[in-house]
């Protein structure tokens, strides 16, 4: 059967022809750097007489342009060629590569080589062992919850090194006083398709992430795109700006000792606009500046796209950089940008007292629930994690009703501490993607719900004067929040919600003062809509809620599990005609039950510690149920 002919790539926009080119290159493009004096392959547009064209264009780079590349035991690269059914035109531009890292001088000492406290990006830095290349950036290590600095593979990790080793600040090329200077360790890196990419931890100075004289720092990352302006700080030159002219590139480079790789990025030559001294975007040293994109004003933004990792050698046929995908790199080695004017202090204190629910808080490590399937498949997750961890508490939060499944929090009775609420504001936690999954404000406008804690603010205000002011202010996340009616919530009214946890201490008397609680709404199918149909609101609104106390009573590990309903109250608020039946009331209840309602399963060692209620023993009430009359009677 005869091959269809190839449609010519005139008929598609530069948007599709570009998938399809970026599509080939992976498909093909590693194959071309197998062949002599072709170091790199990309997508830009095609030259014609040393002037760019507005043709896109398979760009290869060679080494040096010859009449007969078989000279060179290499084979001709064709005029066009075809993929997918589209061809399209390629080009040869002679420029060859080398990372910014090899120092052949050394240059006036000025404030990029000095030592300094508090760190800024745009300095020298390095491995112990090496010489120096550049801080590109302060950001936010996913996996410790700590700042780290980010640079170069080659400028942090080295062929010579392994993760451990001490990172200093200057590069010993800039002073060679390593001992003195070591600033941090070499956490993570990675040299491959996915960039040329490594980070230390921060573990001797302060830090403003503020790149030195750009006045920005990384706040924000993107992916580069052909003709994109941008700016670096580098060690060696400084602010230098430049335009992207080649995407989808994937470079071949030798690092030394026998280590030859394949670095995806992309390319950037000079802006004539604003031309450097010697026309030189970078040079040796500037290895693990931050490309950072130019805004609409002209002015640095706080968008990084790319980590700069090598420039041209000096036989190409312009200036020219190359630097990793920015959105690449934060992928790989898990990190993200650090939340803005924060102090390495303020950063580590967030992460170090946001340990969440500990499990041995009682003195036994108790195993966490676990979720049937379908819930467990509803639960929104941050790094991969469904715990969302706060001071002293954790949240497994719905996405589909965005209200907290299950929240779990410690209580340590004899280290509360009395803080107010002032200045404190409801808000939405903005990690990842969770913004997504939390209803705020918009539901409470208008209307006798209240914006009720599950972890109660009193509860969590406990241990030192920083934990304390850090729990207190994570309980106002609306992670943490559900709809309860004002008559149902407010402390005027008794606070029927924290009853349980009151009478916990008042008439259980738990070892040590301390206790554990789970908690959360029952979020059932069948809850009533409260709609705005002006504002497009429409919330399912809880009419249960449940409780789990754990606690240690002389010296055994108890267990009761409890429900609250506001049933009839919700229901006079979605149904104004409903008749006003029973507001609230407590029931004990099997933790079975408990989890047959919620879609949370409980562990089987949790069983042998309930104590189950004697059904019907002071009231009516549910099957199964006891009915809590007064706070004796939570632990009768």
């Amino acid at each position: 059967m005869a091959r269809k002919a190839a449609k010519s790539g005139k008929g598609k926009s530069n948007t599709e022809l570009m998938e399809v080119m970026e599509r080939y290159i992976r498909s093909r493009g590693e194959a071309f750097l197998s062949r002599p004096n072709i170091n790199a392959v990309g997508i830009g547009y095609k030259m014609v007489g040393g002037k760019r064209t507005d043709q896109l264009a398979v760009q290869f780079s060679v080494d040096s342009k010859v009449a007969v590349p078989e000279s060179l035991d290499s084979e001709p690269i064709p005029e066009t060629v075809s993929f997918e059914g589209v061809e399209f035109p390629t080009d040869v531009v002679q420029r060859s590569f080398k990372t910014d890292y090899q120092l052949v001088a050394a240059p006036q000492k000025d404030r990029r080589k000095q030592r300094l406290d508090p760190i800024v990006p745009g300095v020298s830095i390095g491995h112990r062992s090496a010489t120096a290349g550049t801080l590109g950036a302060i950001v936010m290590d996913r996996q410790s919850g700590l700042p780290v600095m980010l640079s170069n593979w080659h400028v942090l990790h080295t062929p010579e090194g392994e993760i451990g080793d001490p990172v200093v600040q200057p590069g010993r090329y800039d002073d060679n006083r390593t001992d003195e200077n070591v600033v941090g360790t070499l956490v993570r890196s990675h040299l491959g398709l996915a960039g040329d990419c490594a980070i230390a931890s921060l573990d001797a100075r302060h830090f403003d992430g503020t790149i030195l004289d750009l006045g920005r720092a990384v706040n924000r990352i993107a992916k580069a795109e052909l003709d994109d302006k941008v700016v670096k700080s580098g060690r060696t030159t400084g602010v230098t700006r430049g335009v992207v002219t080649r995407v989808s590139m994937v470079t071949q480079l030798n690092y030394g000792d026998g280590i030859v790789e394949k670095i995806g990025g992309f390319e950037i030559s000079l802006d004539p606009n604003f031309r450097p001294p010697s026309d030189e975007i970078s040079k040796g040293g500037d290895s693990g500046s931050a490309w950072m994109a130019i805004g609409a004003d002209g002015k640095p933004s706080d968008i990084m796209i790319g980590l700069h990792f090598g420039g041209d050698a000096e036989d190409s046929d312009g200036e020219y950089a190359l630097a990793c995908q920015a959105h690449s790199v934060f992928e790989k080695l898990e990190i993200e940008p650090v939340p803005a004017n924060a102090t390495v202090q303020e950063v580590r204190a967030e992460n170090v007292l946001a340990t969440g629910y500990d499990p041995a808080f009682l003195g036994e490590e108790l195993p966490l629930p676990t979720f049937t399937p379908t819930a467990r498949k509803d639960l929104a997750s941050l790094d991969e994690k469904a715990e969302l961890r706060y001071c002293h508490f954790s949240v497994w939060l719905s996405r589909a009703r965005r209200l907290p499944r299950m929240v779990a929090w410690n209580i340590d009775g004899a280290t509360i501490q009395y803080l107010g609420r002032k200045g404190l504001d409801f808000v939405k936690d903005e990690r990842g993607d969770l913004e997504d999954y939390q209803i705020g404000d918009e539901l409470y406008a208008g209307n006798p719900f209240d914006r009720g804690h599950v972890a109660r603010r009193a509860d969590l205000c406990w241990g030192s004067d920083e934990e304390a002011a850090r729990a207190n202010r994570d309980s106002f996340y609306f992670t943490n929040m559900t709809p309860q009616h004002e008559r149902f919530n407010q402390s005027k009214l008794k606070g029927l919600w924290g009853k349980l946890e009151n009478a916990v201490f008042d008439e259980a008397e738990p070892d040590d003062l301390k206790v554990s609680l789970f908690a959360g709404p029952i979020l059932a199918s069948d809850d009533p809509h409260y709609t705005k149909p002006d504002e497009g609101l429409d919330v399912q609104v809880p009419t249960e809620f449940w409780k789990i106390v754990l606690f240690v009573d002389r010296g055994a590990l108890a267990l009761r599990g409890f429900i609250l309903t506001q049933r009839d109250l919700v229901k006079k608020v979605v149904r104004a005609e409903t008749l006003e039946l029973d507001e609230f009331r407590w029931f004990q209840v099997p933790i079975a039950d408990i989890g047959a309602k919620t879609g949370i399963r409980f562990p089987a060692v949790w069983n042998k510690l309930e104590r189950l209620p004697a059904p019907q023993a002071l009231g009516a009430g549910p099957a199964g149920a006891r009915l809590i009359e007064s706070d004796a009677d939570f632990f009768a």
